[in-house]
């Protein structure tokens, strides 16, 4: 609700117009729209179409239209249709930016009506997307996972147990052989790819207007979205690339307590909403699934190439790409990857396997909250390490949960040798120092690690033997070459103010970002910002040079 003075500060930047009942103001599958305050009359928000319409709101005078996709560009998932005739005030979405960026008392009433909303649509109020699929298909799997992780309000129908199904496959004109369809604000897409969908959806980059910023930002973990905000709030053009979905492996845990100022603690989901919306508040422009493939130099640019052959400049670029997880060495993991094997333990995932025995395996701190919250949801939970003792990894407050928990079970010195099933996993093969055992389980979740996503790097950094990403003293001049010296006089006339961002260095690139799993490297961790390095280079704080050269470090 808004108050008379905050109505007063809209009204310069917009519109009013009278409306009758029947109009729509905006409806379901529209790829843009206004933000709308009625002033008077009332107007109702509504899902679905025809026999599956269902109305989730009524606003009177005083209340305001919209809800997050009117920052993140992705089409619309309700409609707004006038019941009782007045008059709204139309203000353009760019002037609500403008809005967003200038007045933070109204801003902050805005947005938190925006995540308010979306919330509620993802509590199952919204119908505009719908996904049938079979539970046995990986390409359902990879839709549900990336809409889900991406916050898109959808419903899931499984052909095998929803009576619905049938009737809507004959209304589409859709054929069992088409499956998995995605039946989104009245257009259906038959066996799509998640960047065929994300991109009917607004929120890839070839639905950006631009192909250059100052700052491109490739990943969209805390560390990338970190990076995107600071970036953003400086006055920077700044995208984000995302190769699965924003938020990263963060974005896909069930719970996080050891993140600075969330002493309760906050599920990935939750900080990474919070995360996109402030960077995007700023202007930033967060695009998935689009994975980086190289990066070259051109005409003073760094040029990033995506995985579809498009390519994006930036003047500057923040490596924040993150690990891959680690995939088990174990007989019959490709057969159930999606079908009972799964790297990440959300609603979603909790959903497909409660109540049958799950397996984690991995003894770091996202296998810890991984085994805690499935155990909550009431499987019986197994967790299998190859240490000896949980306590050599993990954090020690999630050991003494997981110890005092009675539907866990720590099975140490244990590796997984096989998996086996019918069209599902359905039992596991461990082995210990004492022999093999068959387990029962009904989903398996692997947390044992993950590698560095670098490789798109190779050739314009210098990367270690494990793909780590060399940086500050671990950098030799073998490492560095001619145009270093050109590319640190540019950065001290053209600084970036933001400590986040740093001199803009072409040739040298940094990571940026940190791990809560034990298992990486310890090189990997955040580093302070490459210093110049060179022999005879002036140490902060001393009035004469100290000749020195700086050893890479073992």
């Amino acid at each position: 609700m808004l108050d008379a003075a905050q109505i007063s500060a809209l009204e310069p930047l917009g519109a009013r117009r009278r409306v009758e009942p029947g109009d729509l103001l905006y409806r379901e599958g529209d790829a843009t729209y206004d933000f709308f305050v009625v002033l008077s009359g009332e107007v109702e928000i509504v899902t679905g179409i025809g026999n599956d319409e269902k109305v989730v709101a009524r606003h009177g005078p005083g209340r305001f239209l919209g809800e997050l996709n009117l920052l993140t560009g992705l089409r619309v998932f309700v409609t707004a249709r006038v019941t009782q005739p007045g008059q709204v005030l139309a203000v353009h979405a760019a002037q609500l930016r403008h809005v967003i960026d200038t007045q933070p008392g109204l801003s902050d009433v805005i947005l938190a009506g925006f995540i308010a909303r979306r919330t509620e649509l993802m509590s199952g109020a919204s119908t505009s997307i719908r996904v049938i699929g079979s539970r046995f298909s990986p390409e359902t799997g990879s839709i549900r996972e990336f809409l889900f992780r991406s916050r898109i309000p959808h419903a899931w129908l499984d052909p095998e147990h929803d009576s619905d199904v049938e009737a809507l496959l004959r209304e589409f004109a859709v054929e069992p052989s088409e499956l998995p369809v995605v039946i989104a604000t009245g257009s259906v897409l038959r066996r799509p790819t998640v960047g065929v969908l994300a991109e009917y959806l607004g929120i890839t980059v070839a639905n950006l207007p631009d192909r250059c910023f100052d700052l491109v930002v490739v990943g969209g973990g805390p560390a990338g979205l970190a990076a995107a905000v600071y970036g953003a709030s400086e006055g920077l053009t700044t995208l984000g690339l995302e190769a699965t979905a924003v938020g990263g492996q963060a974005g896909s845990s069930s719970r996080i307590e050891n993140y600075l100022g969330f002493p309760t603690g906050i599920s990935g989901g939750d900080l990474t909403q919070r995360a996109v919306v402030q960077a995007e508040k700023f202007g930033a422009a967060l695009t998935s699934p689009c994975a980086a493939t190289g990066l070259r130099e051109h005409g003073g640019h760094l040029i990033v190439r995506l995985a579809d052959g498009t390519d994006v400049a930036g003047r500057a670029v923040i490596v924040a790409s993150g690990a891959r997880y680690r995939r088990l060495d174990a007989a019959g993991l490709e057969e159930f990857e999606c079908k009972g094997v799964y790297y990440a333990a959300t609603e979603a995932e909790v959903r497909q396997c409660t109540p049958a025995p799950v397996i984690v395996v991995g003894g770091g701190n996202s296998a810890g909250q991984a085994a805690l919250f499935l155990a909550e949801a009431g499987s019986p939970v197994t967790i299998v390490i190859r240490r000896a003792d949980l306590n050599e990894s993990m954090s020690r407050y999630l050991v003494d949960r997981i110890v005092e928990h009675p539907g866990i079970d720590v099975r140490p010195s244990t590796t997984v040798l096989e998996l086996d099933g019918s069209d599902l996993l359905e039992r596991v093969v461990l082995a210990d120092p004492e022999g093999t055992t068959t387990v029962a389980c009904g989903a398996l979740f692997s947390f044992i690690g993950a590698e560095p996503a670098s490789d798109w790097l190779s050739g314009c950094a210098a990367l270690d033997d494990h793909g780590f990403v060399l940086t500050d003293r671990s950098l030799t001049d073998d490492d560095l070459d001619d145009r270093i010296d050109e590319a640190r006089r540019r950065g001290r006339r053209r600084r970036v103010r933001s400590r986040a961002i740093g001199p803009r260095v072409p040739r040298v690139l940094e990571l940026r970002g940190s791990t809560h799993d034990r298992t990486l490297p310890r090189r990997i961790r955040w580093r302070r910002p490459l210093r110049d390095v060179r022999e005879g280079a002036r140490p902060r704080g001393t009035r004469e040079a100290r000749p020195r050269r700086i050893e890479p470090r073992a």
